[in-house]
C-alpha cells in the first residue's frame, strides 16, 4: 500500500494542539530538560537549522494555530535522511516515538512541495488500534 503522508510523533501531547508532539518538539524537550549532552545537542541544532533554511515554515505554525505537519512521502527521501539522526537521538535517550503513515490526515490548511499542515480539533482520535502488523495482514 502506498501512503501519501508521514509524521514522526511521540506519546506525549503538545500543549497548544493537544495532539501528539512532533519529532522536533520531542528533541527540543530533551534539550530543555537538560537530558541531551552537548555533542548531541549540537547535532540536533545543526539538523534543526538545515530544516529552518530549506523547508518553508507554514504560517499557521508561526502563529501557533492548532495544526500538525506531515511530510509528503513522494518528496520525503531527503527529509527522512535528515530525520534519521534525530531518531537515533530519541532512541539513545530512550524517548518513545511512532512513525505514522496515513492517506487521511485531516483538513489540510497548508501545503508545499514537502509537507502539509493539518487542522486539529485539540484531541487525538484513534479509531482503531492494531496490535501488530505483518505483510500478510
Amino acid at each position: 500500500m502506498h501512503f501519501k503522508y508521514v509524521r514522526i510523533q511521540g506519546t506525549e501531547l503538545a500543549e497548544n494542539t493537544m495532539y501528539a508532539k512532533g519529532v522536533f518538539s520531542m528533541a527540543m524537550q530533551l534539550i530543555q530538560n537538560d537530558v541531551m549532552d552537548e555533542e548531541d545537542r549540537g547535532l540536533f541544532e545543526e539538523i534543526d537549522s538545515w530544516f529552518a533554511e530549506n523547508l518553508p515554515w507554514p504560517p499557521q505554525c508561526k502563529r501557533q494555530e492548532k495544526v500538525v505537519c506531515f511530510f509528503k512521502t513522494e518528496n520525503a527521501k531527503e527529509m527522512m535522511q535528515w530525520m534519521r539522526p534525530i531518531l537515533w537521538l530519541l532512541d539513545k535517550y530512550k524517548h518513545p516515538y511512532y512513525v505514522v503513515y496515513t492517506n487521511t490526515p485531516g483538513k489540510i490548511v497548508y501545503e508545499d512541495k514537502y509537507q502539509i499542515a493539518v487542522e486539529v480539533s485539540g484531541e487525538l482520535k484513534i479509531d482503531k488500534l492494531q496490535k501488530s502488523w505483518s505483510p500478510e495482514d
